[in-house]
């Protein structure tokens, strides 16, 4: 069964000795940018002491945690919270950490029993969709193996420049557009086409589907994202491939076609672009990170197209200080202007990329210190980063020459010390230690919750309200650190906690943040919070009251996509819209009528078949009931006159037909019927059986339906409502009080006035009311 179609979302391809960063991007000679591990692009916040690339040649096999795609246009991730810490162990389908996509925060599972080896995205920062953001071991004992990357060669080694050759087509003398498989969901590795929707050589459109992907949850449509035509397929269907695989080549033009498929599968080695970059990595990596904590602002990609973006302004100058959720630039992206948040506290220590200038996504343009007094230190080295080694900042290697960031990399569960480096400096955001500070908490005894065992300001306010077990000595904060108390989020004051989607929505809409209440983590405001301050999506319910023992009643509120039977109702629904139209009501007595149904009912024949005995008469009287408007311009007679009556089946609505049933006797006309209607349920009805009715009745009188109009159907003429059939009290001179009760049901007649005028259903509901109150006996 397939779900609801998502976009095509480019996965992160991973190599034991490359990563290839494959988003869609389209290029002339190669479509793929190779790093080595040591140059690992990040794309947002990225702190200088964190950004540790995947341990590669283990000893002991890790089980990889990536990034997931949590929504169909999520790029980034960011770590909101880790809920298990290093060392401890997991069950699959156990949520393990929270992610802040570009929809809302979600809870993250595992997919593997085992413990967690190493963090390696900490709390706070974000990485791209597919990249390794954890390692766990499937054995105890596998965890200091895995966590130290023993048995191989380090993730902070020096690169050689080697590359291993990339499995993917490049070379091609045209541009292309590589299409690789999804990842559909947070757990999916591999995915499976199911089918292909368009064929080498056609034409595809952005938005139109082009393949039905099997995941671990579900088919689904997969859309392309460019405009342009299929040159080769590369995985056919029935095939299964990698989250991240190359599956097929789109090309802008369609006689680059042939070009694609003349080149064949072109496995060649990476160009001399990537092996360049390789040797620009070598000396890159002399250049040291300051010994001090501070965190790196690179340009993000706002959306999934973007690929530069330009700083309109600064929001902070050099020395300002800064906090979390606080907008410190505005970037110009290829589709709007849009606030760009600080994800730490601390102070703007170095602007990079000046107002003005173009930076590409994933190079630095800012330097936040967490302390104020190293601002000189990392002007200093922002100095080195201007000069184009920018791209390839905040390496391994850098990060192995600070004996802090081996620090960093430690699991949290550390001694007493966790949260001081080798010269004991405590490690502290700046609101900690000014809530410490007011407090008069002493920072060495509280034990830090945040990125790297870092101290927040919500775990200084935990440790004012329970002095004792913060005063309790390295043991007791060992214990708190493996089962760490979730801190609140505390932002600065006048600095409005949201999301940088909910920010743009607000923006865009003209509302206040400071109107809106948040419900995401730590009360942040969501997209969603925005949305339904707009109108644009509705607040959700409180939960109902009921009456004790009374079970509450849960009703829907969602969108149900079409049946095949409800697409074709609807559409024929609107299809006589255009139709000029009249009707035509009457009252008919029923006595008669209701008596001789008592008679023949034990025989099978039902009120339905009565019906449409009596209408199959009267309109073989007035045949222009049983006409037809022909769009060349006159009257389609119809020589048969096949009586169509609705029916409400599971899901829609159908018109079983009688042929001809003006000339059948009641009984054939009651077996019939019967069938008709079991085949309607069952769903076995052939297309003659309910398309070649010429009349249709409507019947919701069994409902206690009074009168109502009927929608006529497309090409026919009239169509006849049922309602239901009452008491109703009437003048009679033999009566003793001269009045008696009678049995009515009121009918009404619905025509197309471009071929039946108004006398002509008049005179036929005069027919239809003779026959049955006078002349039942013409029914048998």
């Amino acid at each position: 069964m397939r779900f609801s179609t998502v976009a095509l979302l480019a996965a992160v391809a991973q190599t034991t000795t490359t990563q290839v960063h494959a988003f869609g991007t389209t290029s002339t000679s190669t479509a793929f940018t190779t790093t080595t591990t040591t140059n690992v692009a990040y794309y947002g916040v990225s702190d200088n002491k964190k950004k540790q690339a995947t341990q590669l040649c283990m000893a002991a096999d890790p089980i990889k945690i990536t990034m997931p795609a949590l929504s169909s246009t999520m790029k980034e991730g960011r770590i909101v919270s880790w809920l298990k810490a290093e060392g401890e162990e997991i069950t699959a389908g156990e949520a393990i950490m929270v992610v802040e996509s570009d929809k809302a925060d979600m809870d993250v599972e595992a997919f593997e029993d085992g413990y967690l080896a190493k963090i390696i995205t900490g709390e706070g920062e974000s990485v791209n969709v597919g990249e390794v953001v954890a390692l766990i071991a499937s054995e105890e004992s596998e965890i200091d193996e895995i966590a130290n990357g023993n048995g191989g060669e380090s993730a902070t080694s020096t690169p050689t420049n080697t590359v291993e050759e990339a499995t993917v087509p490049a070379g091609y003398s045209v541009p292309t557009t590589e299409v690789y498989m999804p990842a559909l969901s947070s757990t999916m590795t591999e995915g499976k086409i199911v089918s292909w929707l368009k064929s080498e050589g056609e034409a595809v459109s952005a938005g139109e589907a082009i393949m039905v992907v099997e995941s671990d949850k579900a088919d689904m449509d997969v859309e392309a994202f460019e405009d342009g035509y299929i040159a080769k397929i590369v995985t056919e269907e029935g095939a299964a491939a990698d989250v991240g695989a190359l599956v097929a080549i789109i090309v802008e033009n369609e006689a680059d076609v042939a070009v694609v498929q003349a080149a064949g599968d072109v496995a060649s080695a990476v160009p001399a672009a990537a092996s360049s970059t390789v040797e620009a990595t070598g000396t890159v990596s002399a250049v040291t990170a300051p010994d001090c904590e501070f965190s790196q602002i690179d340009m993000p990609a706002l959306s999934s197209t973007m690929k530069e973006g330009k700083i309109v302004s600064w929001l902070k100058a050099e020395g300002d200080a800064v906090s979390s959720g606080e907008a410190i630039m505005v970037v110009e992206s290829d589709k709007a202007d849009m606030d760009v948040e600080a994800f730490e506290d601390g102070y703007l220590a170095a602007i990079v990329t000046a107002e003005g200038e173009v930076a590409n996504v994933g190079s630095p343009v800012a330097i936040i210190a967490a302390e104020e007094g190293d601002i000189p230190v990392l002007q200093a080295y922002a100095a080195t980063l201007a000069g184009g080694a920018g791209a390839a900042v905040a390496m391994p290697a850098a990060a192995a020459a600070s004996p802090k960031a081996a620090a960093a990399a430690a699991p949290k569960t550390a001694s007493s010390n966790a949260n001081a480096n080798a010269g004991g400096r405590i490690v502290a955001s700046p609101l900690a230690k000014k809530k410490a500070e007011e407090l008069g908490v002493d920072l060495s005894t509280v034990v830090g919750t945040g990125p790297n065992g870092r101290i927040t300001g919500g775990d200084v306010m935990s440790a004012s309200k329970n002095p004792a077990a913060s005063a309790a000595g390295s043991s007791t904060k060992a214990a708190a650190v493996s089962a760490p108390v979730k801190p609140a989020h505390i932002p600065a004051a006048g600095v409005i906690a949201a999301t940088p989607t909910a920010r743009a929505l607000a923006k865009k809409a003209k509302i206040d943040l400071a109107s809106i209440v948040g419900t995401g983590e730590f009360g942040r405001v969501t997209a969603d919070d925005v949305m339904i301050a707009t109108g644009e999506k509705k607040a959700p319910k409180p939960a109902r009251k009921v009456a004790p023992g009374v079970e509450a009643v849960e009703l829907r509120d969602d969108m149900e996509p079409f049946t095949g039977m409800q697409r074709g109702v609807s559409k024929n629904m609107e299809a006589t819209l255009s139709v000029p139209i009249f009707r035509v009501s009457r009252a008919i007595v029923m006595n008669k009528f209701e008596a001789l149904y008592q008679n023949v009912k034990p025989k099978g024949v039902s009120v339905s078949a009565l019906l449409a005995k009596a209408v199959g008469l009267a309109a073989e009287k007035y045949p222009i009931m049983n006409s037809n408007y022909d769009a060349s311009g006159g009257i389609k007679w119809n020589a048969d006159i096949n009586v169509a009556m609705a029916v409400a089946i599971n899901g829609g609505l159908i018109t079983p037909t009688i042929k001809n049933a003006n000339e059948k006797n009641i009984l054939d006309i009651g077996g019939e019927w019967r069938e008709l209607v079991d085949k309607a349920k069952a769903g076995t009805l052939a297309p003659d059986e309910y398309q070649s009715g010429t009349f249709t009745i409507s019947n919701l009188g069994m409902f206690g339906v009074s009168q109502f109009d009927a929608i006529l159907p497309p090409g026919q003429g009239s169509i006849l409502a049922i309602g239901g059939t009452s008491d109703v009290v009437v003048p009679d001179k033999e009566a003793v009080l001269g009045l008696k009760t009678q049995r009515q049901m009121t009918v009404t007649l619905t025509c197309d006035h471009r071929n039946i005028y108004g006398a002509d259903a008049a005179l036929f509901l005069k027919e239809l009311a003779d026959i049955m109150e006078n002349k039942v006996e013409t029914l048998l």
